[in-house]
């Protein structure tokens, strides 16, 4: 059996990441950067703490994130 999963990240490789945040986000504290990883063997997008860029990092897939996005504009997830 095959899947999709992203190959795991290793800290190393994401030195040379493209990080950004969102155009809505201000200076303030509370924000998180996105980096798209289309080399391979990743093909993935990963999520880390702006307070934290040495921290861990989150790694959905490309449709994940789509989903994700989808959901939050549609107001599908409960605001806090």
């Amino acid at each position: 059996m095959t899947t999709n999963a992203p190959t795991p990240l290793i800290a190393r490789d994401l030195v040379h990441a493209l990080w950004f945040k969102s155009s809505y986000s201000d200076n303030g504290t509370n924000c998180v950067e996105v980096a798209v990883l289309s080399t391979s063997p990743y093909h993935a997008i990963a999520i880390r703490d702006s307070k934290d860029p040495n921290g861990p990092a989150l790694q959905v897939s490309p449709n994940g994130w789509a989903s994700f996005i989808t959901a939050v504009t549609d107001g599908e997830l409960p605001a806090t």
